[in-house]
Formats: C-alpha cells, structure tokens, sequence
C-alpha cells in the first residue's frame, strides 16, 4: 500500500501534467486571454508602478527635508508628495523643450541642404565613373517608385483614413490609461499609510498568523527589490549620460548637451533604451555631419560595453540579480504588452518576482536538506 505523502506527491504530479498538456493545446487562447485581462488592469498596475517608484523619491525628501520640521507626519507627507511630482513633470517638461526644438531645427537644416546633398551624390556618381544615363535611369526609377505611392494612397486612401483613425485612437487610449495611471498613483501615495493599515487588518481578519507573516515578507522583499531596482537604474543612467557628454566634448560632437541627457533618460529603458537614444541623437547629428554621426554611434557602442560590463553590474549590485536573458524576456514581453510604458514596468516586477521565488527555493533547499541529513547516534 502507498503511504498518503506518496500518494499526494503522485496526485500533484499528475495534475501538473494534466495542467501543463492543456497549457500547450491551448496557449493561444490562453494568451489572448490573459492579454485582454492585462490590458484592462493596465493603468492600475502602471499606476502601481508609478507609485512605488515616487514612493522611493517621497521617502526620500521627506527624510531629508521634512525630517527635522516640527509639522504632523501627512503634512510631512503629503508636501513630499507634491514636490516630488513637482520635480518629475519639471524634468519632462525640460526634456521636450530641450529636444523638440531642435528635431525641428535639424530638420529645417535637413531641408535647405538637399539641394548640397544633392550635388555631393552626383560628384561621388562622378568620381566613380557613373555616367549621365545611368544617373537618369536612377532618377527615372525614383520617380516612378514615388509615383507608386501616390497612387496607392489616392487608390486606398478609405483605408488610409481608417489606420490614421485607428492610429489615433490607439494614441488616445494610451493617453487616457495615463492619466488613470497617474490619478490612481497619486491616490495610492495619499493613502498610503491607511492602505497598508486596511490591508493589515484585512489579512489579520482572514488568514492565519503564519500566512500574514509569509505575506508581510514578501511584501517587504518586494518593496526592497523594487527601491533598489530603481534607484540603481537611476543611478546607472545618470552615469551613462554623464560620460556620454564627456566623451561628445572631447570630440567635439555637436549637439553634446541635448543627446546626453536624452541618452540617460531613455537609458532608465533596460536594453533598448541606450539604442532608442543612440538612434536621435545619430539622427541630429547626420543633420550636421555624417561623418561625426558614425564618430557617435562607434562611441555610444564602445561605451555601452563599458557600462553594461563595468558599470551596470557595479552599479545594480547584488540588490536586483536578474540574469540577463530574463531582462531580454521581461523587455520583450512588456512591449508587446503596451509599448515602452510595458518595457519600462516589466523589468521591476519581474525582479521582484525572481526574488520572491529565489528566496522561496533557497528556504525550500534548506528545509528539505535539513530533514535530510542523518541523525547523530547518541551512545
């Protein structure tokens, strides 16, 4: 006869399998579903995300501000609350006045020297050796792919009209969840202290005394791995922008200042946020000079290499030891989920999540290893 331990370990196994075999024959569905739920709780978990990574400049300025202010604790709070938001949508705001404008200057730049552009190809065409009716043949083929295009959008312009249209509200949507998410952000960082005073009662109402304890430690877990994700990305793209700027002065590249700062913001993005700045700042900067912008790019890439394997692990430390390749699957999942806004929140929660069960197998291990070990035969 099979002892009831063995005959519950059996049963797990094959209700896992049965689970595991239902997840393959339907995964699709199961995607698509938990897409849809995802997607209707987006600007709450954003919301959440902002909060938690207010929260960590909140706690700060009220420590160092308010710490020795002889006001009530909400005040103390609540004016955390307000300079910190006050200091973010500063910084926002001084971004896209730093980098529109000069978008549209280069562009403009762009335009008055196609007619220089153009000459430059034709003198190349000329030195190596291209002559006059191959260069019309490459005009004639020119027009008439331009040609193409304006037939096709007079031709399908319904459905033109219909993927602007959708475009459009795609853009609302996401402009809308926003300002839930920010709304919801604000709400949980007021009622911060009353939330977690709720939840406590909540859980002490309803759960035994263990599981309140297990859930307290992983909420603490969690809250520290998230403070620590965040001010260590932080710190990390502000270094990132710093040398930036020290190596585009030294060689003399134009537009240092702006690209710098962009490339460290859009470094606060894991993986692609360097590329996503490397990418604007190349672009201004063949505006210029296409020669200084392949000078950029081959910086921006040696530098990368230094920052991802100096600085970053320097930097991040032990707090948040998410293996690389689970960076890659958080990015590319959290933006095919919502775009950059998903790229940004996915890494935090998934380091949250690899710390919570790191530390629930290491616990596990020992446990298991301790029951293990053979007892001391006492003589």
């Amino acid at each position: 006869m099979l002892n009831k331990e063995l005959k519950t370990d059996i049963i797990k196994i094959i209700i896992f399998t049965i689970s595991l075999i239902f997840m393959f024959i339907y995964i699709k569905p199961l995607w698509l579903f938990l897409k849809s739920i995802i997607t209707l709780v987006l600007p709450f978990i954003i919301g959440l995300v902002i909060a938690f990574v207010l929260n960590v400049l909140v706690n700060k300025i009220e420590y160092k501000l308010f710490n020795k202010c002889s006001i009530s604790p909400k005040a103390k709070h609540n004016l955390s609350i307000v300079i910190a938001l006050a200091l973010v949508l500063s910084f926002l705001t001084f971004m896209f006045i730093l980098i529109v404008p000069e978008i549209k200057n280069t562009t403009n730049i762009f335009i008055d020297n196609i007619p220089k552009y153009q000459e430059n190809v034709t003198e190349i065409l000329d030195k190596v050796g291209i002559n006059e009716g191959i260069r019309e043949s490459i005009i004639s083929k020119t027009k008439e792919f331009t040609d193409k295009i304006t037939t096709y959008i007079n031709t399908h312009s319904d459905k033109l009209l219909e993927n602007v249209l959708g475009i459009a509200t795609s853009v609302v949507m996401s402009v809308v969840n926003l300002i839930i998410a920010i709304i919801f952000a604000i709400y949980l960082l007021v009622e911060k202290n009353n939330l977690i005073r709720q939840t406590n009662k909540v859980l002490n109402a309803y759960l035994p005394e263990k599981k309140v304890l297990e859930i307290k430690k992983i909420a603490s877990l969690s809250n520290r791995t998230f403070a620590n994700f965040i001010s260590g990305q932080v710190l990390e793209a502000a270094i990132f922008g710093v040398m930036c700027l020290i190596g585009m002065l030294l060689l003399r590249l134009p537009y240092a200042g702006t690209i710098s700062i962009l490339i460290g913001f859009t470094a606060l993005i894991p993986i692609f946020g360097a590329f996503i700045g490397t990418a604007v700042g190349a672009f201004l900067i063949f505006m210029i000079s296409p020669l200084k912008s392949l000078i950029f790019i081959i910086y921006i890439l040696i530098l990368q290499q230094i920052e991802g394997n100096i600085i970053y692990p320097k930097v991040m430390g032990k707090s948040v030891n998410l293996p690389a390749i689970w960076v890659l699957v958080a990015v590319t999942i959290g933006a095919s989920i919502s775009g950059i806004i998903g790229m940004l929140i996915a890494v935090p929660i998934s380091s949250v999540l690899y710390s919570i069960l790191a530390t629930n197998v290491n616990t596990r291990l020992e446990i298991k290893n301790s029951r293990q070990k053979p007892k001391k035969v006492v003589k």
